[in-house]
């Protein structure tokens, strides 16, 4: 806090003495305090002393009181340790109790909370606010890998051509900046299947499903599954999927994906057991048009009429004009004929 300024009154003025003690007093309660307060009560005392004796003209009494309230404002100013500046606009969401006696911490943390903002408004599709949050977080941090990172996701979303070319180096950039940094590794991995860029995907997709204790792992193991599927490997496909159930027993996609692997294999009752630990994983979620499909090439190859024509009128019924019901009226003109 600094010193308010202090009004010279005439000699012997009580007025005088409470507006220089109060300058003197006037900062927070930390050790600076403390330090100087000795010096300000000595410093009144003599002056207090000399002006009711009359020792000090009314002029020099002024000007003494002019100087010394320089140096206490000067030395409250030297006990200030929060900067004032346009960080008070965030100060409301940062909950960091760590002391700020780093400035280059400092600036992370004012990049960390920009960078957060800035998800959080992607998330509900308010693309220029996350963008003006990030170049803060810029700013503040120009080596933050995470800014980088939400830049590319930021741009990816976005959409346009111009965008997608440059959501590319934003993502290498984080990259470069933090090479373990796993999320950076899966979320550049999204923007090349999308760009059916698809062996360089499974490469970055391989980095985060290998590093254990990352979050977002089995994601990452999904991912690499389907971009296989993409690349017309099967059998790799089928490995990411079972290392992604071996992390995560309960993961839907790695059911689905290898419950269709499996039937293509005729390894049914496998794809059975795996069909029916996914219905219950689904429970109270609805049953999707794929899954409906996957329960009728089942029953189908178990001979199992009634359940079929079940799960076919169901299909059709509830999903008349998608991608499966097109393929099980094909398949209901020519029984004999694969599924396609």
């Amino acid at each position: 806090m600094r010193a308010k300024s202090i009004k010279l009154m005439p000699r012997g003025s009580n007025a005088l003495n409470h507006s220089f003690m109060m300058a003197a007093m006037m900062t927070s309660r930390n050790s600076c305090q403390f330090n100087y307060q000795k010096i300000f009560s000595q410093t009144y005392k003599r002056l207090s002393t000399a002006n009711e004796l009359g020792a000090i003209d009314p002029i020099a009494m002024s000007k003494r009181t002019v100087l010394v309230t320089a140096l206490v404002g000067l030395l409250l100013t030297g006990c200030q340790s929060t900067p004032t500046n346009d960080l008070t606009n965030i100060a409301a969401y940062q909950t960091s109790t760590r002391p700020n006696d780093n400035r280059n911490l400092d600036q992370q943390e004012i990049a960390r909370v920009r960078t957060s903002l800035a998800a959080q408004y992607i998330r509900k599709n308010e693309l220029d606010t996350a963008q003006r949050q990030l170049e803060k977080a810029f700013a503040a941090d120009s080596r933050y890998a995470p800014a980088y990172d939400m830049m590319g996701v930021l741009l990816q979303q976005e959409g346009s051509r111009l965008n997608l070319e440059k959501a590319d180096q934003y993502f290498k950039k984080a990259i470069t900046l933090d090479k373990d940094f796993e999320q950076a590794h899966n979320n550049y991995g999204v923007y090349l299947s999308q760009m059916k860029r698809y062996r360089e995907a499974a490469e970055q997709f391989e980095i985060a499903g290998s590093a254990l204790g990352y979050e977002g792992r089995i994601g990452a193991l999904e991912n690499l599954g389907r971009t296989y599927l993409q690349l017309g490997d099967r059998s790799a496909a089928a490995k990411a999927f079972l290392r992604a159930l071996d992390g995560n027993r309960n993961s839907i996609i790695a059911h689905i994906e290898l419950v269709d692997l499996l039937l293509e294999q005729q390894r049914v009752p496998q794809a059975q057991r795996l069909y029916d630990e996914t219905l219950v994983l689904v429970q109270g979620q609805g049953i999707s048009p794929r899954l409906l499909l996957q329960g009728i090439k089942l029953a189908a190859a178990q001979n199992n009429i009634t359940t079929r024509q079940q799960l076919a009128q169901q299909l059709l019924s509830a999903y008349p004009l998608s991608d499966e019901a097109k393929q099980l009226k094909t398949w209901l003109n020519n029984p004999e004929a694969p599924w396609k």
